[in-house]
This record gives structure tokens, sequence and C-alpha cells, in this order.
């Protein structure tokens, strides 16, 4: 699975590590985060995100 960088604060979000704090279990693919997810470190959106 390809993984994801903030282009604001460079936090990387892994599919297979997921975001275990924010309710996102581990394998699930950057596309089906829900549409109000945000960085965990700075807030911004899914549209604030580059794949790597």
């Amino acid at each position: 699975m390809k993984k994801y960088v903030c282009d604001v604060f460079g936090y990387e979000y892994d599919p297979a590590v997921g975001d275990p704090e924010n309710g996102i279990p581990a394998g699930t693919p950057f596309e089906d985060l829900p549409d109000d997810w945000t960085c965990p470190l700075c807030g911004v959106g899914k549209e604030d995100f580059s794949e790597e």
C-alpha cells in the first residue's frame, strides 16, 4: 500500500499502521479514510497530503 505525507507538517500516513489513536485501524487505505479525517499533528485535511 502507498504511504501519504502531510504537505504542511510531514506526518506520514502508513496504511499498514493506520491511525489507531484516532480510530483508524491498520490496513485502512488512504482513500478509505473518512472525509473528515485530518492530520493528527497539524489538523489539515486529506487534500493536503501527497503520495509518497
